[in-house]
């Protein structure tokens, strides 16, 4: 069985170890992950393509929450990651680049702990082939950006708690194109 490892950070994202992931978690140890948003133009709107995680994951089952995320591998570059993880979760082979990061903390109900060093990663795809991995996406649905900022607001339940701070550094990315 593969034991999956997780690259551990101080505040300023430099390795100073490695921890399995469910250690990690259990211990609320920081640690890089990334976030992945693809984007398109449709009906003269900015939509960005969500997923419903698979109810069966370690957290957040059942949530929406961008394109695709996870955690890289030990001395693996970040977007190489995201791109990695892109295709076997949604089945899409999409050239990233990075925004920017951000450090966030979040406690579960099952008594794991989220302290990531995010890096949020961009794409583009306007194409309606998607082909998820269903041990990974039980959903997916392009949401316009206007309307998921609002719906953050008024249900903010239905989504990941990385979601928003991860967001707006892509709608900030967006206001500046």
């Amino acid at each position: 069985m593969h034991v999956e490892m997780l690259v551990l950070v101080d505040n300023n994202d430099q390795q100073i170890g490695l921890a399995e992931k469910i250690y990690a978690h259990e211990h609320g140890l920081l640690h890089r992950a990334f976030s992945v948003f693809i984007v398109r133009e449709h009906n003269n709107e900015i939509e960005i393509l969500l997923q419903q995680r698979n109810n069966n994951k370690y957290h957040c089952g059942s949530l929406w929450t961008n394109t695709c995320c996870s955690h890289p591998r030990d001395n693996e570059d970040i977007v190489i990651a995201g791109e990695r993880r892109l295709y076997e979760e949604m089945g899409l082979k999409i050239k990233l680049s990075k925004l920017g990061s951000f450090i966030y903390r979040a406690e579960f109900g099952n008594g794991l702990i989220e302290n990531e060093y995010d890096h949020v990663l961009l794409g583009y795809y306007n194409n309606e082939n998607i082909a998820i991995n269903v041990d990974e996406v039980q959903n997916y649905k392009w949401f316009s950006m206007r309307l998921l900022q609002q719906q953050l607001l008024i249900e903010p339940e239905l989504y990941t708690p990385w979601l928003s701070q991860a967001l707006n550094i892509v709608q900030k990315h967006m206001e500046q194109k």
